[in-house]
């Protein structure tokens, strides 16, 4: 039979059995939450973020609420505060609706649009504006292409009598607008180029004013200061009271006015939006069964006290069955070196050479047979641990302060 457990004094919030207190079960509940509580965290900031309202800025180049340097945000201020009302449109359907009031239609590229888009810009009588849009010249207006220059971003004069490039005097830009006929008023010709290409070109058509810039540069907000492109790009943007500033999109599907203009990259490929839920649940199932804790190890109270002793010949015989020799060498080498160090005034972190300095000293044998004794390569067999463990017992006996 086993001896009843003693009285044990137990401290404040301690409780027999367990060994938990209060703060440490509040730290293992703490620890079981910590996973839920991440993902309701994660889930509720992807709610906010659908909730908020979208960003009053983007990156789109040319877009009139692009702040950045490719952006023209600075230009579309400084028009509203001269009283033009400007309509940003991503779809010809939206461009058109808008153009319906009059005003003047600014189309900034031509990437995204098909055959049929650009007929029906061309088609629009309102004035237009054509940025860095080549090949919609020739439907646009049938006597200018674009140009052969390909020169680097350079300071062009104006060389024209129109009164907007004239106001301007010089702006930088790159590429030309080319005018084979003769038709056009071209400005900003490239040093050294034809007298038909320029950056800037205008054109009198059907009783509206077709102007064509080979470049974006002076309508954004890195170079809006520099040289004349501020006042080229403001009296040719502000000549009436309405602006549509069109830049297309990918996601246009080109639809009409009377269609559905509310097609979008989702409603053509319409299974992106399961995915993308499905996508989410892996995520939130993946982050649970990673967050997943066992919990803390229970703290028991032993039994029955084991004695030093007992435990120390409990790891010998598991070194002997493990035939762990070098081990136990270590062991007794360790042990033998951190006690002749304390009777030898020396601290636990003397290094090897100074031990064997103070040992040598001390029991006068050859500092060479006390490194070996105690640093030396471990034994192989039983007999030769033996013999280890006598010659350092022999050493230690031997110890005296120098």
């Amino acid at each position: 039979m086993t001896a009843p457990a003693a009285s044990v004094a137990l401290r404040p919030g301690e409780v027999l059995g367990d060994g938990t207190t209060g703060r440490t079960r509040a730290a293992g509940g703490w620890r079981r939450a910590r996973p839920w509580l991440v993902v309701a965290a994660v889930l509720a900031i992807g709610v906010l973020v659908l909730l908020l309202p979208a960003p009053r800025t983007s990156t789109t180049p040319g877009a009139p609420d692009n702040a950045g340097a490719s952006g023209s945000r600075a230009i579309a201020r400084v028009l509203e505060r001269q009283g033009v009302e400007i309509s940003y449109v991503r779809t010809t359907a939206a461009a058109e609706a808008a153009a319906a009031r009059g005003g003047t239609v600014l189309l900034l590229g031509d990437v995204w649009l098909v055959p049929e888009q650009v007929d029906r810009v061309a088609a629009l009588e309102n004035d237009l504006v054509l940025v860095d849009a080549g090949w919609v010249l020739s439907s646009v207006a049938p006597g200018l292409t674009a140009g052969t220059d390909a020169a680097p971003r350079r300071v062009r004069a104006a060389a024209c009598d129109d009164p907007d490039a004239r106001a301007a005097g010089t702006i930088t830009a790159s590429g030309s607008v080319a005018d084979p006929s003769g038709t056009a008023t071209v400005c900003f010709p490239p040093a050294g180029g034809p007298a038909t290409e320029g950056a800037y070109v205008v054109l009198e058509q059907d009783g509206r004013r077709v102007t064509a810039l080979s470049d974006l540069t002076p309508l954004t907000n890195d170079a809006v200061l520099d040289e004349g492109n501020a006042a080229l790009a403001l009296r040719a943007l502000g000549r009436h009271e309405h602006l549509v500033w069109y830049v297309p999109s990918l996601d246009d599907a080109g639809t009409s006015a009377g269609e559905d203009e509310g097609t979008s990259l989702t409603d053509l490929v319409p299974w992106v939006r399961p995915v993308g839920l499905w996508l989410l649940l892996v995520l939130v199932v993946l982050v649970v069964w990673r967050a997943r804790r066992l919990g803390p190890v229970v703290a028991e109270p032993l039994p029955v006290v084991v004695r030093s002793a007992e435990t120390t010949r409990g790891r010998g015989r598991l070194y002997r069955r493990g035939r762990a020799h070098g081990h136990a060498a270590a062991a007794l080498r360790a042990g033998t070196a951190t006690r002749t160090a304390q009777r030898l005034g020396l601290p636990r972190s003397a290094p090897a050479p100074a031990l064997v300095d103070a040992l040598a000293r001390a029991t006068g044998q050859d500092a060479r047979a006390v490194e070996q004794l105690l640093y030396g390569p471990p034994p192989t067999d039983d007999a030769g641990l033996l013999r280890l463990a006598d010659d350092l017992h022999h050493l230690e006996s031997e110890v005296h302060r120098p």
